[in-house]
């Protein structure tokens, strides 16, 4: 039996898409043993969720729902919306976690999470195509567009999982054809996902550029990690389109192609390890981020920046330091300068006066 998902709703975010006034939309983070993704609904999804299981169970779960309130709102009030968001994942969770599986059963539950039927929950490339679409919304939270971007990339790395076992079912004489068709199908779904994945992370990008909720270096962080995952995906999707790559399928493309064969398997190889295809650059892409900086959520990069604010100021003191040592050898100097200023010029009047002695000495010996 498959564990319960691991259930929290860490953030929420506010949405006036397409009503006629603001809601706020709860994230709800779902861990599964291969995957995590997110699922956003607002209160008035889980109150239909709670009808649908007394309706479909005879019995109420075994957590009340948090109750509505009809004088405050949540978009204004981010008290009420923090209590909401404990009752709502306490909601959440004890139903996932009590003994008594009757709630969980039931497809009001599994269409409220997206989660997969329990008939397919044993294979994993099946259970892995339970899509999820994310609300626009939902992508233009910085936090939700992360947890995003995590289901994107354990959404690729089972297409890689997929496609590898399709090229193993394939190279095996006496397997049957329904493994590799089965391997290829789950492969496209996820892929599928995952394409609808980076078109809302784009998205999301684009709304929080225009409503400068972050920074031109964050942006442009997350443009690259975009990217990058659409490059690699789009040639995972180019390799699950080609022929599996078995000794019957290679010859013939040897002979049929010449030398296009060997690009193939070798971008293949590339592709399962979890490499990048050949000749991946992307005119006018973003410069490629240094090995510090690269999968950091916000928190992160915040600890990094402070890191290096840090490791700055601690360079600034003894810079500072220096130039101060520097400072006073230099008010030295000019004290010296100074000194050895007058005393020339007191010299000079010395060599004046005895001057002036010496033409009076002379013009008196001159008379005489």
């Amino acid at each position: 039996m498959a564990p319960p998902p691991e259930i929290a709703i860490p953030s929420t975010s506010v949405s006036d898409e397409g009503a006629s006034k603001p809601y706020t939309l709860y994230n709800i983070t779902l861990r599964l043993p291969l995957r995590s993704f997110v699922v956003q609904k607002r209160y008035s999804d889980f109150a239909a969720l709670h009808s649908a299981l007394v309706e479909q169970v005879g019995a109420s779960p075994p957590e009340s729902l948090p109750g509505k309130h009809w004088l405050k709102s949540t978009v204004r009030s981010a008290d009420l919306t923090r209590q909401r968001q404990v009752g709502l994942e306490k909601y959440l969770r004890t139903i996932a976690e009590t003994p008594d599986r009757r709630w969980r059963d039931t497809s009001a539950w599994r269409t409220f999470l997206n989660l997969p039927s329990t008939s397919s929950t044993a294979n994993s490339a099946v259970s892995a195509s339970g899509m999820v679409r994310p609300a626009p919304a939902g992508s233009a939270d910085a936090q939700t567009w992360l947890d995003m971007h995590r289901d994107l990339k354990h959404a690729l790395q089972e297409a890689r999982q997929c496609l590898s076992r399709r090229d193993a079912a394939a190279s095996d004489s006496g397997n049957s054809t329904t493994a590799t068709a089965e391997a290829a199908s789950s492969a496209k779904k996820v892929l599928l996902r995952a394409g609808t994945l980076v078109s809302a992370l784009s998205d999301g990008l684009r709304k929080m550029q225009e409503s400068n909720r972050l920074g031109d270096g964050e942006l442009r962080r997350r443009r690259d990690l975009v990217s990058a995952a659409r490059m690699e995906r789009d040639a995972l999707e180019k390799l699950s389109n080609s022929m599996p790559n078995s000794s019957s399928s290679i010859s013939a493309a040897a002979v049929g192609g010449g030398g296009t064969s060997n690009a193939t398997t070798a971008e293949k190889a590339a592709l399962l390890k979890g490499g990048r295809p050949a000749g991946g650059r992307v005119l006018g892409a973003p410069l490629p981020e240094t090995a510090k900086t690269r999968e950091l959520d916000n928190q992160g990069i915040l600890l990094l920046q402070k890191k290096e604010l840090a490791a700055q100021d601690s360079s600034l003191d003894q810079l500072s330091t220096i130039i101060r040592r520097q400072k006073e050898i230099g008010l030295q100097i000019k004290d010296e300068v100074d000194a050895q200023s007058e005393m020339l010029q007191h010299l000079d009047e010395d060599v004046d006066r005895v001057n002036g002695k010496l033409r009076v000495a002379n013009n008196r010996i001159k008379r005489l």
